[in-house]
Order: C-alpha cells, then sequence, then structure tokens
C-alpha cells in the first residue's frame, strides 16, 4: 500500500470540502486576557481578541489561581510522580476531590488527566461493575461519551437530542429488570441549549435508572455555587453521576467525576483510563483546587458573564445575524457554509484581530457551519463594540442573508 498517498487522499478530501482545520500560534500573556498574540508564519506579531476561548469566567489568569500554582510549584516541582497507583496521589490531589465532591454534594469526586478521559473511562467501565447494564444516551452528547458508551462492550441505545418521550419508548421496550444508566448533558456546546434534566430524573426514577449527568459546559457558571444547571434547578440529589471538566470554567486542566463514595472507589479500581494514567501535576491540582474553591463565593463574576452574553446576542440579532439563542452563555452564529465560515474567520482574524474558530462537520452537521462566540466577564465593552462592527461589515462584504432587522 502507498501510506503516503492514503494519507494524501484523506487530507486534501478535507481540503476540498473546505474542513479542513488550521490552527494559529497564539501567546497568552498574564493579566491580559482575552488579548493575545497572534505569532504569525512570517515571524510578525499582532495583537489579537480571543472570542472562542473555553477559559470562560478568565479564571486562567486570575490571581488566586496563579498565587495557589506558584506556592504549589515552589513546595513540590513539576511532575506528579507517577499514576495514582504509584507515588502519584498527592496532599493536592486529595484536596481538589474534597472540594468538587462538596461542590456537587456528593460523597467523593475522582480527578482523571481530563474530562475526556473522565467520560471514556467511566462510561467504558460501568458495565463492568453493573453486568447487563444498558446505557440510554442522548444523540448529541460529547464525543467522549459516546466513545465511552461504543468502547464498553455493553448494550446501548441512542434517544432523539433531548426526546423524552423516545427515551421512554426505549426504556420500555427493555426488561424492567436489567440495570440502566442514562447518560446525558446540562448544556450542549454547539447549539448552547439546556438539557431536560429534571425529566430524565424522573424517567430513571421511574425505570429504576441512574443518570449521568455531563456538566462541562456548566460548572463554575450556573447555581449560587457554580455547581453547574442541577445545582441551579435544585436537582443535583437526583443525579447519581456528575462529570466536569477543570478546564473550562476553572481555567486550569483535567477532569473529574463525583459520584457516591462506592462509585468513585469502584470506578477508581476498575478503570484502564484512572489506573494507567500518570495523575495531574501537583501545581495544576492546587490550581483548580484554588479556582473551584474561589467560584463557590463569586457570584458576581457569574452574574458579569450571564450579562455579557446576553448583550452579545441582543446585539448580534439586531443586526440580523442568525444566531442561536437557547438562553445560555454560548452563542453560536449560523453561516451556513464550510468555504464561507473559514473565510469569515480568517477575515475576522486578519483585518480586526478577532480570533473565533469556524466549526464545521462532524462536529456539526453539514450546512450547519458556524462561528462559536463565547463572551465572558473579561470581555469589556469595546472590545463587544469591535466584534459586532466586523461581523456587521463582514456580513455584507460577504452577501450572507439577514434575518429582518429587529426595530
Amino acid at each position: 500500500m502507498n501510506y503516503d498517498a492514503a494519507l494524501d487522499g484523506a487530507l486534501n478530501q478535507l481540503h476540498e470540502e473546505g474542513r479542513y482545520r488550521t490552527f494559529i500560534d497564539i501567546e497568552r500573556r498574564r493579566g491580559q486576557f482575552p488579548h493575545a498574540v497572534w505569532k504569525k508564519p512570517d515571524g510578525t506579531e499582532q495583537e489579537i481578541t480571543v472570542w472562542c476561548g473555553n477559559d470562560y469566567l478568565g479564571m486562567g489568569q486570575h490571581p488566586v489561581v496563579l498565587e495557589a500554582m506558584h506556592k504549589a510549584l515552589e513546595d513540590t516541582g513539576a511532575g506528579s510522580g507517577g499514576t495514582r497507583n504509584i507515588s502519584g496521589t498527592t496532599v493536592y490531589h486529595k484536596r481538589l476531590e474534597a472540594e468538587l465532591a462538596d461542590l456537587h454534594r456528593k460523597e467523593a469526586a475522582l480527578v482523571f488527566t481530563s474530562a475526556y478521559i473522565a467520560n471514556d473511562a467511566t462510561l467504558s467501565t460501568l458495565p463492568k461493575l453493573f453486568p447487563g447494564l444498558i446505557i440510554y444516551s442522548d444523540a448529541l452528547n460529547h464525543a467522549s461519551m459516546i466513545e465511552g458508551v461504543r468502547r464498553n462492550g455493553g448494550s446501548k441505545r441512542i434517544f432523539r437530542h433531548n426526546d423524552v418521550a423516545h427515551l421512554r419508548e426505549l426504556l420500555e421496550a427493555d426488561d424492567p429488570d436489567a440495570p440502566k444508566l442514562i447518560a446525558f448533558e446540562s448544556i450542549y456546546s454547539m447549539d448552547g441549549d439546556f438539557g431536560p434534566i429534571a425529566e430524565l430524573c424522573e424517567l430513571a426514577e421511574e425505570f429504576g435508572a441512574l443518570t449521568y449527568l455531563d456538566e462541562v459546559h456548566a460548572v463554575g457558571m450556573y447555581g449560587p455555587r457554580g455547581g453547574g444547571v442541577a445545582e441551579r434547578d435544585g436537582l443535583l440529589d437526583r443525579i447519581d453521576i456528575v462529570n466536569g471538566t477543570l478546564g473550562k470554567a476553572f481555567g486550569v486542566h483535567g477532569g473529574y467525576i463525583a459520584a457516591s463514595e462506592k462509585m468513585c472507589d469502584a470506578v477508581r479500581s476498575y478503570a484502564p483510563g484512572f489506573i494507567f494514567t500518570t495523575s495531574l501535576p501537583p501545581v495544576v491540582a492546587a490550581g483548580a483546587a484554588a479556582s473551584v474553591r474561589h467560584l463557590k463565593a463569586d457570584q458576581s463574576l457569574r452574574d458579569l458573564h450571564q450579562e455579557r452574553a446576553k448583550v452579545l446576542k441582543l446585539r448580534l440579532k439586531a443586526m440580523g445575524l442568525p444566531i442561536i439563542d437557547h438562553g445560555s452563555h454560548i452563542v453560536p452564529v449560523i453561516v451556513g457554509d464550510p468555504v464561507h465560515t473559514k473565510a469569515i474567520s480568517d477575515m475576522l482574524l486578519a483585518d480586526y484581530g478577532v480570533y473565533v474558530q469556524p466549526i464545521n462537520y462532524p462536529t456539526v452537521p453539514r450546512g450547519t457551519e458556524r462561528l462559536r462566540f463565547t463572551p465572558s466577564p473579561v470581555h469589556d465593552p469595546k472590545m463587544l463594540d469591535g466584534l459586532v462592527r466586523a461581523m456587521d461589515a463582514l456580513w455584507s462584504h460577504c452577501a450572507l442573508n439577514r434575518a429582518e432587522m429587529s426595530a
């Protein structure tokens, strides 16, 4: 086989469809986020504003987080020294897990190197713990959840996105005595819509199923202490397993599950993705714990975050831009063509210093290609003005359709 030719063919297909992803080299500078520096291929630099980051609250630059990390670095050095089973469990990991368990009002938490690994490892391990387990998964769940369900070797059912009636049909068709788990998200990141958590919990209770909730796009930002949408809606006690990330609103790195002590202990003991992976460096665990602790008390940051998102959506709507608004902090603007989406992204960067990555298939369905903006509390009104003016100009330049202008 001509391996190089096969690779050329695969890459050329992406180029022809306008779906080839390009990365730019950016340098975040302490204390200046969301401003950053674009290191261009020709060696020059350009100041840019990042509008597509998942550091939703700017906690990656927060003095409380940086101070905790500096101290841990001075006290412990760089790495963790091994897996959690082999010297890689430290007081920093235990403190972080205690903070997370408290955040979600659970008995325990278990930290992984990423939320992807936490999802994949947990969902692929559960059938070992509950033989015959059937997992019911929302059709738009994260790729990490899909992968975990796919790899677990057990039975799976996919219900239409947020379709509680379809889920009921699937549950009713299965053996009532079989162990069951319903896996879903609180906020789906591409459209920014909310999962019907209460209704899903009611079905779980009716059919004796466990509930598995992915809160990665909600932790830190929703609820009176940042425990996510389940906390906001008073549903924490009805969720058996919560998955969350430390790399988005908490601004650091890593992922976790929070659940009963027995559940965490069993996953810890059986999941290869946990057992055989070097643990987070103590410096990262220290920064994450400081961020979680701080956000439990900083409601003003959450309020400002929601205000910034609301204002951006209102202004884009007023210009007739086709945005999706489900009331969350995520602001998708539909372009509907991969080539146009990439072109607008490139022009925003080069001409206006606005950095937002195009979102194309397979991340979203064909025909719904988009720019996905994630305004934060540190995107001030001047930055917002610049973004809105740039979008207005480029939408006209590219002759893209607008909705009827708001009064």
